[in-house]
């Protein structure tokens, strides 16, 4: 249902919205949805590569706080 007020009266009317308003909400839903999980998979990527770059200082005998100490 999509509401309708009057503003000069305060009149609120119900009234069905049409096909064009249905589909138009359908496809803003899908395209947020896309935009989520553009959203999510850009997060996993960047925390795979902050993963991979700690594993890689472990291999070293760094951590983060070495990498603090040299000002990195």
């Amino acid at each position: 249902m999509k509401h309708i007020v009057n503003c000069e009266t305060g009149e609120l009317t119900l009234v069905e919205p049409t096909a064009e308003e249905l589909a138009e909400a359908e496809a803003n839903r899908i395209k947020t949805e896309e935009e989520d999980a553009r959203i999510e998979a850009e997060r996993a990527e960047a925390a795979a590569k902050k993963a991979a770059a700690e594993a890689k200082l472990a291999a070293l005998g760094l951590d983060a706080d070495d990498l603090k100490a040299l000002g990195l």
